[in-house]
């Protein structure tokens, strides 16, 4: 066959309270998942065994790649002997918050589900991407918005797509989700705002008065001990960006802004080493 060749896109996180933390370590958590223009492309190729090469040497291409984690679990799951070449081109930076390697692990679940021609449903592709990362089951099937609870696997398609410019910014910092999440200063005792709904009232109506409540329970931690990422924020903000935020654990924050020059101006103020991303009013990962 010719080499398919497929966008796996990354997201941003609009608001990221972390609830609770269950029996088995795992922290529960509430979240609006809201796709990115930035993407990593993954070329397959017909191979009797599971392979791959990257273009980023600093990533492993060993049975520790989500990739190859995705294609062995797919493969063992529904027993077939096929195999396939994966080149990876990464371009979404990773320890970012950007969820570069879920998006990753799942286009290689929904690609390989096709290529093997395994028919395996929906439902098992989603558990297979829990396994995977709770990230993973996000990217599989939502185009647009969604919202998340549980540990990120519990998921509700909102519909929606954001209506402004996205400006998303790698301040050249690897934050291990690990360190964040021993790090973040816990607050499990408050009222949570409704994210469904601010973020319903925000896409439909641009209705912007509730959009300060779409905290990120990380942020706070992460600032403190890296100063360049916190700084990163304020200069979205001073350029006129309505929101800005972290995403995920970071350390990547991103900027929301009505107008195209405001978001353009925005990215020029920002450090040249600094890679960023702009993404349109309307964006979903069907395009």
């Amino acid at each position: 066959m010719h080499p398919l060749i497929v966008k796996a896109f990354a997201k941003i996180n609009l608001g990221l309270l972390i609830t609770g933390k269950r029996s088995d370590g795992y922290h529960t958590l509430e979240t609006i998942f809201a796709p990115i223009n930035w993407y990593d492309t993954i070329e397959f190729t017909d191979f009797d065994l599971i392979s791959m090469s990257c273009s980023n040497i600093d990533l492993p291409v060993d049975d520790n790649n989500l990739c190859i984690k995705a294609a062995r679990l797919l493969q063992q799951f529904v027993g077939t002997r096929k195999g396939v070449s994966m080149k990876l081109h990464k371009q979404v930076p990773f320890g970012a918050g950007l969820g570069g390697g879920s998006s990753d692990a799942a286009t290689v679940l929904r690609v390989l589900n096709a290529l093997w021609q395994v028919n395996v449903s929906q439902a098992e592709l989603h558990a297979l991407a829990v396994k995977l990362g709770a990230d993973v089951p996000y990217f599989l099937a939502i185009k647009g918005l969604a919202y998340a609870r549980g540990i990120g696997d519990e998921l509700n398609d909102l519909g929606l797509t954001l209506p402004y410019f996205i400006v998303t910014v790698f301040p050249e910092e690897h934050i291990a989700t690990v360190w964040a999440y021993k790090n973040f200063y816990p607050r499990f005792d408050r009222e949570l705002p409704d994210l469904k709904k601010l973020t319903s009232e925000l896409c439909l109506y641009e209705k912007k008065e509730g959009i300060s409540a779409f905290e990120n329970d990380f942020e706070s931690a992460v600032f403190d001990h890296f100063p360049a990422v916190r700084q990163v924020k304020y200069t979205l903000l001073e350029a006129g960006s309505i929101f800005a935020s972290l995403s995920g654990s970071g350390s990547a924050v991103f900027g929301l802004f009505e107008h195209e020059s405001d978001a353009l101006a925005a990215m020029k103020l920002l450090p040249e080493a600094y890679r960023t991303s702009l993404t349109p009013p309307g964006f979903s990962m069907a395009q």
